[in-house]
């Protein structure tokens, strides 16, 4: 079972509602409404998290993404939809029920940190938890753990005015992690800190996502950050999901226009992987034989064997193909991908490596891309990897 499901979820602001969703389901847009006195904020947004899955929206300020996210904690209330939370639809809650799902198992951390100034950072920790009732050994046992996590041991006792930006953003975090809850919603959580902050508190939530497996919705204006931090995005515009899909999907294959403006200055070296691109290894070796196993000959007498033997390089899947750069300009012989038993999935040639590295993805261009990035026959010259590896 999915952790969290939207399904099909409005918010419109303003006269007549219902009306309004009506007109919007016959083809009536935003402007139309607005026009006429009322805003649609949220239109048939639907979508699904897994657990243990960090799931990004993203999109430009007066998109929606905020709205959808108080929508899924019901500090806002769907016009039409519902939100189910480990298959209990939050929609149909009584307040007080509400609020009891919000404080043991649905945390939050907001953009502005949000602490109390005259709290120890101990305290501001433990917050949620005194909300709860927690006695106060527990809740500071716990507390004092959290900030331990986020990377704030030895500082309970200060106060928030004695913390940069990144470290009360670290008590925000650390608040939301002391509650145990098993999901946590994060609004522009790191947007208003400086751009080397902002990098150190995602690579924070990164590690801490390894260890603890939350399931967290997080949303943020930046597309770099969303394909950093995102197993899967949905792109919002006017309200509405424009696409949906890994960070891959939307930078190779972006659904329209507007989703490909985002993309073209994407750094694509460091959002892709060797395991997007790779090719099949066949029929040059039989795919899925480790470095030690039977020789697995291939049409034309190599094997998964002789591949990872004469490869440059052996890399996992999950390898950005920044570093694939390298050992792909300084051998003929392709880059061998092995999955986590080091058994040989792939290859990526440098010919497979500079076809991906072209220029921006627009919709009708996608496909001819992906036509080219299958193409292995020939490698390009060592002038163009020098020229590729100049432009990441």
């Amino acid at each position: 079972m999915s952790r969290l499901q939207a399904e099909h979820l409005y918010k419109v602001f303003g006269r007549r509602p219902e009306e309004a969703i009506q007109r919007l389901e016959g083809g009536a847009d935003r402007d139309e409404l607005r026009a006429d006195g009322t805003t649609a904020a949220v239109i048939d947004a639907s979508f699904t998290v897994e657990p243990g899955q960090i799931f990004v929206v993203m999109g430009l300020s007066g998109s929606g993404k905020s709205t959808l996210l108080r929508m899924l904690n019901g500090l806002l209330d769907p016009t039409a939809g519902r939100v189910l939370f480990d298959g209990q639809d939050l929609t149909a809650l009584t307040a007080g029920e509400l609020r009891a799902v919000r404080s043991r198992k649905i945390s939050m951390v907001f953009q502005h940190f949000a602490l109390f100034p005259h709290r120890s950072v101990l305290e501001n920790a433990g917050y949620g938890l005194e909300v709860q009732g927690v006695p106060r050994a527990e809740r500071e046992h716990r507390a004092t753990e959290a900030l331990a996590l986020a990377g704030l041991a030895g500082w309970e006792n200060s106060w928030p005015d004695e913390l940069s930006g990144g470290m009360q953003q670290r008590v925000g975090l650390a608040r939301a992690l002391a509650t145990d809850a098993d999901l946590l919603l994060m609004d522009e959580s790191f947007s208003a800190l400086d751009p080397l902050i902002r990098r150190d508190m995602q690579d924070q939530l990164l590690q801490l996502q390894k260890t603890l497996k939350k399931t967290i919705v997080f949303i943020t204006h930046d597309l770099n950050e969303a394909m950093r931090l995102g197993d899967r995005i949905a792109v919002m515009r006017d309200g509405r999901i424009v696409q949906m899909g890994t960070a891959e999907d939307i930078l190779v294959t972006p659904a329209n226009d507007y989703v490909a403006s985002f993309t073209q200055d994407v750094d694509r070296s460091r959002v892709l992987t060797a395991g997007a691109i790779m090719a099949d290894a066949a029929p040059d070796a039989a795919p899925g034989t480790a470095p030690g196993g039977s020789s697995g000959e291939g049409p034309d007498g190599a094997s998964a064997r002789d591949v990872l033997a004469a490869a440059p390089a052996v890399v996992p899947a999950d390898t950005p193909i920044i570093e694939l750069f390298t050992p792909c300009s300084t051998s003929e012989s392709p880059v061998a991908v092995v999955d986590d038993r080091g058994s040989l999935i792939g290859v990526v040639p440098r010919s497979r490596l500079l076809a991906v590295l072209g220029e921006p993805m627009t919709p009708s261009a996608a496909p001819a891309a992906a036509r080219t990035a299958r193409t292995t026959d020939a490698d390009a010259d060592d002038q163009g990897v020098a020229k590729a590896v100049a432009r990441a």
